[in-house]
């Protein structure tokens, strides 16, 4: 069965890099893990289709292991919420503890895969519970896109070196489905050469939006 990633994302016809600034994290991050991936399936597809849940993992992902206050002051959120939230997510297994980092009762999360995969067989999915969870998710990665693109317009002064190394491009295509899925693949095995490539001295976080989709005749 074919899937297509979701890496904190979803696909279109914009590719948009740029680089992005990290907040200092309250203890310095461990590296991440292999760039695991996870396949959901509409078990878990529902239990990581909240809002916060998203936050939460996203926050984890890009800013390193932290507890639940610490995420609750991060994203303003109650302390509670972010607790219950976190144990739904291990529950699903999208997070785990990291007994590396905790002390006493303080109990430290991390995330337990760096990315998510989009099972095709989820689009045909005639559970409306299902179909509803799928469009909540795609929607809130949509507006994360868009949260972080318009992060970078309005701070890229501060990134002088990378003037003319940011993308933010569109392009239109006559693609059938089988050429469209063909272009995803490379473009998703070119940015994996370029996962495992050594790290430059001047090296910054780079968020990449890939987007891919049919649009109807005017």
């Amino acid at each position: 069965m074919q899937r297509r990633r979701c890496k904190e994302t979803l696909a279109t016809s914009s590719l948009h890099a740029y680089a992005q600034r990290m907040p200092e994290p309250e203890k310095a991050p461990k590296a991440p893990e292999e760039h695991e991936t996870r396949v959901l399936d509409p078990r878990s597809l529902r239990g990581l289709a909240h809002p916060l849940r998203m936050q939460l993992l996203r926050s984890l992902r890009h800013q390193g292991p932290a507890t639940a206050s610490q995420l609750a002051e991060r994203l303003g959120e109650s302390s509670g919420a972010t607790s219950y939230h976190l144990r739904q997510l291990a529950a699903h297994g999208f997070v785990k503890d990291d007994p590396s980092l905790g002390k006493g009762r303080e109990r430290w999360w991390k995330a337990a895969q760096q990315g998510i995969r989009w099972d095709e067989s989820l689009d045909r999915n005639a559970d409306p519970e299902v179909r509803g969870a799928a469009d909540l998710l795609l929607h809130e990665i949509a507006t994360n896109h868009t949260q972080e693109l318009s992060t970078w317009l309005a701070t890229r002064h501060e990134w002088p070196d990378w003037t003319g190394a940011s993308d933010m491009s569109d392009f239109t295509l006559r693609l059938s489905p089988a050429a469209a899925r063909e272009l995803g693949g490379r473009l998703h095995a070119l940015i994996d050469e370029y996962r495992n490539a050594p790290e430059a001295p001047d090296a910054a976080r780079v968020r990449l939006h890939l987007h891919a989709f049919p649009q109807r005749e005017a």
